[in-house]
């Protein structure tokens, strides 16, 4: 029998899939081999490449910090949706290419219902004079969580009536997913937009110390890393690992230094449309006072020193420092797992040298997360305000309940002297009342 001669072509394996060059790899087409290694060249593009994204997203994040606290917002709100796009792309296949198209139209449903129930309460106080010339405005702001249970359940319905025989795995595991990168992503990307809300240094510091972190863990694992500290990623060293967390931690003192003589850092937000040159001036939250701490004697006997006075934001910033190098990298370990589990490099390759959204952003989720309930725990004073009792009022009240509020307040200036009773009387009659 004559043998049957096949010619594989060079550029394809084994099996006859056709195999792409990796990073760093170039093909010979001369002999047909597959030349392995990084070359000079390419390692080069690719760090200038790198460098110059890295420039540019570090000079375009303080334009946008520079630009005030709705920018900063809208920054988050992208973040989040590219990394929800990223993450639903990579951990399930196309809804499409199964003739699903519902799948993928739900999920951008199930996104943005999810984004409104969040974050939409919490700026409604920004927008309180548009409740009293529209009066729908009103009803929406307080209805507001009955009206985004209509929308998830109206969701809910949906994705039962799409559900199809013979690809209901697919469907239920997509749902799935999709409440799990809701849960991880979203909900994490709102606490991070409260933190913008109760003042920008609350953003920026937990942000810079995951960066710093992620710098030093880097250069101490090349410089002296030895012991491979996680099986997911073997790149990451012990080393690395605690060397960083001494640098963050020196970084935090500095920051803090930076950043607390800022009124437009410290102030939490009134005016969501404030910018860098807009003056700012609030009540001093206590951790930016400087406060005396008496120390244990025996310092006291050895270098005769009975106390020390410094700013508590310092002591705070240091226990961020901790976070921020001991449990944060986490994130990043988690969002390596995933790709590992796909079978994928990157989350995506809309930065260039960099990889996708959640790449640079996977650690800051975390991040974000807990400095929101390290704040609402240890830091927030929890006041009410005029601005805020104001906000509740129009966001819930009618025209007739504003009257017998300003009806009960007057009775109470009454009571308490602050008006006589002829002037109690005028007021009632000039509200009618």
């Amino acid at each position: 029998m004559k043998e049957k001669h096949i010619e594989k072509h060079p550029s394809k394996n084994s099996d006859g899939d056709a195999k792409v060059a990796g990073k760093g790899e170039k093909y010979d087409a001369t002999n047909g081999k597959q030349v392995n290694g990084p070359t000079k060249q390419s390692s080069s593009y690719d760090f200038i490449q790198r460098t110059i994204w890295t420039l540019i997203m570090i000079c375009g994040f303080f334009i946008i910090l520079a630009s005030g606290h709705f920018w900063s917002v809208l920054l988050i709100l992208g973040c989040q949706i590219a990394t929800f796009r990223e993450c639903i792309a990579v951990t399930g296949q196309s809804g499409k290419e199964k003739n699903l198209p519902l799948v993928q139209t739900l999920n951008w449903y199930l996104l943005f219902t999810t984004i409104y129930y969040l974050d939409g309460r919490s700026f409604f106080k920004f927008y309180k004079d548009y409740f009293i010339n529209y009066r729908i405005l009103s009803f929406i702001a307080a209805n507001h969580k009955f009206i985004c249970y209509c929308l998830f359940l109206l969701g809910f319905i949906i994705f039962v009536c799409s559900l199809r025989k013979g690809f209901l795995k697919f469907q239920f595991a997509s749902l799935c997913i999709t409440h799990m990168v809701l849960l991880l992503v979203v909900f994490q990307a709102h606490l991070i937009i409260n933190n913008v809300l109760h003042g920008l240094i609350w953003f920026l510091l937990p942000c810079g110390l995951v960066i710093v972190n992620d710098i030093f863990a880097y250069l101490c694992g090349i410089t002296f890393g030895r012991t491979k500290l996680i099986a997911i990623s073997p790149k990451k060293t012990l080393e690395g690992f605690l060397g960083a967390w001494f640098f963050t931690a020196v970084t935090s003192i500095l920051l803090t230094r930076l950043l607390t003589p800022y009124s437009y850092m410290t102030c939490p937000v009134e005016d969501i449309h404030t910018n860098i040159l807009t003056p700012l001036s609030c009540e001093v939250n206590p951790v930016f006072i400087p406060q005396v701490y008496r120390l244990p004697p025996f310092v006291f006997e050895r270098f005769g020193i009975s106390s020390v006075t410094i700013m508590p934001i310092y002591l705070h910033a240091l226990n961020l420092a901790t976070f921020a190098s001991l449990f944060a990298p986490f994130g990043g370990f988690f969002a390596s797992g995933l790709k590992r589990t796909f079978k994928v490099k990157d989350f995506g390759h809309s930065i260039p040298g960099h990889g996708g959204i959640t790449d640079r952003v996977d650690c800051q989720f975390m991040m974000g997360s807990f400095m929101n309930l390290y704040y609402e725990t240890f830091i927030s004073e929890k006041r009410t305000t005029v601005e805020t009792v104001l906000a509740t009022i129009l966001m819930n009240f009618d025209e007739r309940q504003i009257l017998q509020l300003i009806q009960a307040l007057n009775n109470i200036l009454l009571n308490t002297g602050r008006i006589s009773v002829g002037v109690h009387e005028k007021l009632n009659s000039f509200y009618d009342i």
